[in-house]
């Protein structure tokens, strides 16, 4: 495996680690796919730094135990956002009849 490779996927390990980042987040940081991520974190890590790749396991782990708890966070938020900006529409239009 190439050494940039290496490197990389160690990065990676070393920001999930530190930070609880996801995948996604993780991806966005270093700029590369969430699949690359995921295959220097599952694959390619076990095989330079296994321990360090047990530990970036144990992140991705309970993120993925929690996404759908973040996720239904996120759609809440969406819709009161939503609702928030209807109410202020409503409240506009009822101001300029006035």
């Amino acid at each position: 495996m190439k050494g940039y490779i290496e490197e990389r996927a160690v990065e990676a390990a070393n920001y999930i680690i530190d930070t609880r980042a996801t995948v996604r987040q993780t991806a966005d940081r270093m700029g590369i796919s969430k699949s690359t991520v995921h295959k220097d974190i599952t694959e390619r890590l076990i095989r330079i730094r296994p321990m360090l790749a047990a530990q970036a396991r144990v992140v991705l782990d309970a993120n993925k135990a929690e996404r759908h708890i973040r996720g239904g966070l996120a759609t809440r938020e969406k819709y009161l956002h939503e609702h928030e900006m209807e109410e202020q529409r409503r409240n506009m239009q009822m101001i300029t009849k006035i």
